[in-house]
């Protein structure tokens, strides 16, 4: 009991004071058996029996090591054996020794069971230490492996996050296709690209997009994909409403588990399709101004000389009445030819408008021939002209554009049939007046109207018809330019344009252009005394023909004229008259030294010195910068009267003014 206390009263028990309480617990029992058998018969007494029971107690219920055992059973052992070889008389030696033997293999036996029962403990022990150990670790694995499928399992998860929102948000569509051509998946993009919904479209053959025009073509390329080749190309796929859509496709194959399939990304390239043949049709376009860029000069030059000795001819009194009629159609043809160059080159080059006196009923008369042809013959399409009608400042041909937009806009509402009414009259526009739109200022105009009997204009988008690009036909029918060309033409002739439309009855075009003067119309055509002069000219030109013209018509009206067809010649005849020489004109494209250059040869003698430039192309003359310093400029064909009047107006001019172009 005080051991057991002694134990409790230490907090911290070491090896050496756990030895010492071991020693005193085995010798008190110890101890007290051999006092019991040094009592009760020495070494023939049956008490040694004890010794055993505390070499058992040992061995049972002290938790202590295998030397520590052996310390601890030899120290009972000498306690039982060393009192009686003291203190005791051996008289029986057989039980003495009977007795030794007997607690000396109790003594070994229990030696022998603590060491094999430690072994025993420690390799269960052991092995118990092991499978705990390995219990920690296949925990310590499980949970590693517990995070790795966890975090492995938030990659798959994350990765397929990623290629679904690439899928899905992708700004190309994406379709892929199973080896026979039906589609098993695709993304928004696609789907809204073609109309169709997701639904509509999985499970379908890509005919459903593509058609059967291009089957061969299709069935070629898959063929081509399976055997592991990447295609781009472009292809017309339709839409869900039937339109067409331009698309570039990029096609592979991929391989998902055991199967084939081909992913294609889908781009539209409608718009640029558009912008593509739009470049080519303005490079179409600039090849024709190629081509009429070269052939206008020498054109006009031929045109100029015809209508020069139709004019000769004609100042000719003798002439009958029937040759009269020749000549007027051959002037007649010249002029409409000379506007055809015109429309040639405008239509090309873009030009741009050349504002001159012209007749509306001219350009009426001409555009409605020109279109009756083409008119539907159940339109009827019929003109009432105003004789007189004042001239307008304006160009012709786009005065042609404007009235052929109206009566194609006007056939174009009246599928079934209908009638066409072109109207022309002089109008003195006051403030106020009823039947005027409040926007057109006072003053005198010539009025051109446009009416039909066709469908009509909404209310809801009349006021929009004149904007770029927008159109009530069909896709395909009509670009959405052509009123808005007619809008921008009017205010470029510093006109008025209003609309008046009922659907149902049908619309009115009216265009109100300023009229000119009768005093500037009529100047145009003078060839009164006001045309005359007596200075010295010097006119070069490499066309003989031309020259002879222009010649023989200044020298008839008085002017003293040196001609040439040799710039070189026309630059040595002015040096020697450039004091008495008034005025130079010359031709802009000519052989060896062209006109710009003469002018600038000439300007070096003579800075002062008074020019006028003829050419049958226009832009020839807008790419010199030498032009813009000269005094005016005539393009060809021209007839006599216009020389005249212009070379006149040159010289009585007192400063420098480009003469615009007539």
């Amino acid at each position: 009991m005080l051991l057991f206390f002694a134990i409790k009263l230490k907090k911290t028990l070491d090896k050496n004071y756990q030895n010492v309480i071991t020693v005193v617990a085995t010798l008190i029992p110890a101890i007290m058996v051999e006092a019991m058998i040094l009592s009760f018969g020495g070494h023939q007494s049956t008490y040694y029996a004890g010794m055993i029971v505390v070499i058992t107690f040992i061995l049972g219920f002290l938790t202590i090591s295998f030397k520590m055992t052996v310390f601890v059973d030899s120290l009972v052992y000498f306690v039982y054996i060393v009192p009686i070889l003291l203190f005791d008389k051996i008289t029986n030696s057989r039980i003495f020794i009977n007795n030794n033997l007997f607690l000396l293999a109790t003594v070994l036996g229990s030696l022998g069971w603590r060491y094999y029962s430690q072994k025993l403990l420690y390799n269960n022990l052991s092995l118990q230490y092991d499978l705990e150990q390995q219990k920690k670790q296949l925990e310590v694995n499980s949970s590693q492996l517990k995070d790795m499928v966890e975090e492995r399992t938030k990659e798959l998860h994350e990765s397929e996050q990623w290629h679904r929102s690439l899928f899905e948000n992708a700004t190309d569509g994406i379709i892929v296709l199973d080896r026979n051509g039906i589609i098993v998946n695709a993304n928004d993009k696609a789907c809204e690209m073609h109309g169709f919904s997701r639904e509509a479209m999985m499970g379908t053959h890509i005919r459903l997009l593509q058609g059967d025009e291009n089957r061969d073509k299709m069935l070629e390329r898959m063929r081509r994909i399976l055997d592991g080749e990447s295609l781009v190309y472009e292809a017309m796929h339709n839409k869900k409403d039937g339109s067409p859509i331009y698309v570039e496709i990029s096609s592979k194959a991929i391989t998902i588990g055991n199967a084939v399939y081909l992913q294609s990304f889908y781009r539209d390239i409608t718009e640029k399709k558009k912008m593509q043949q739009h470049l080519f049709q303005s490079q179409k376009m600039d090849s024709i101004g190629v081509l009429a860029g070269g052939i206008a000069h020498d054109f006009n030059n031929i045109l100029t000389a015809i209508m020069g000795h139709t004019g000769i001819i004609r100042r000719d009194f003798s002439l009958n009445e029937k040759s009269v009629r020749s000549l007027t159609v051959i002037e007649d043809a010249s002029r409409r030819a000379g506007r055809m160059v015109t429309k040639l080159l405008g239509f090309a080059r873009k030009s741009k408008y050349e504002l001159t006196p012209i007749n509306l009923n001219d350009v009426v008369y001409d555009t409605v021939k020109l279109l009756e042809q083409v008119i539907d013959k159940r339109i009827n399409l019929s003109v009432e002209l105003d004789n007189r009608l004042p001239t307008v400042q304006g160009d012709a041909n786009q005065m042609e554009q404007v009235i052929m937009n109206f009566i194609v806009n006007a056939r174009d509402a009246m599928p079934n049939g209908g009638s066409i009414m072109i109207r022309t009259a002089a109008k003195t526009v006051v403030k106020g007046m009823l039947d005027v739109p409040p926007y057109v200022q006072s003053g005198d105009y010539v009025l051109l109207s446009v009416s039909d009997t066709g469908m009509g204009i909404p209310e809801d988008i009349v006021n929009k018809i004149f904007e770029p690009f927008f159109t009530t036909k069909e896709q395909g029918k009509g670009t959405g330019l052509g009123l808005s060309m007619v809008y921008g033409a009017v205010k470029d002739h510093l006109g008025y344009l209003s609309v008046q439309s009922t659907v149902g009855v049908g619309s009115v075009f009216a265009v109100y252009l300023p009229a000119v003067p009768a005093a500037a119309a009529a100047g145009a055509k003078t060839t009164s005394s006001a045309t005359k002069g007596k200075e010295t000219l010097l006119v070069v030109d490499d066309e003989e023909d031309v020259l002879d013209i222009m010649r023989e018509a200044l020298e008839e009206h008085g002017y003293k004229v040196f001609a040439t067809s040799d710039s070189t010649v026309a630059l040595d005849i002015y040096r020697r008259i450039f004091h008495e020489t008034a005025l130079v004109i010359t031709d802009v494209v000519m052989p060896r030294m062209d006109g710009t250059e003469l002018i600038r040869q000439i300007k070096k003698i003579n800075p002062a010195v008074k020019v006028l430039a003829v050419s049958g192309y226009s832009k020839y003359v807008a790419e010199k910068e030498e032009i813009r310093e000269i005094e005016g400029f005539l393009q060809k064909p021209f007839e006599s009267y216009y020389l005249l009047s212009v070379v006149r107006r040159i010289l009585d001019a007192r400063t420098k003014s480009i003469i615009a172009t007539l």
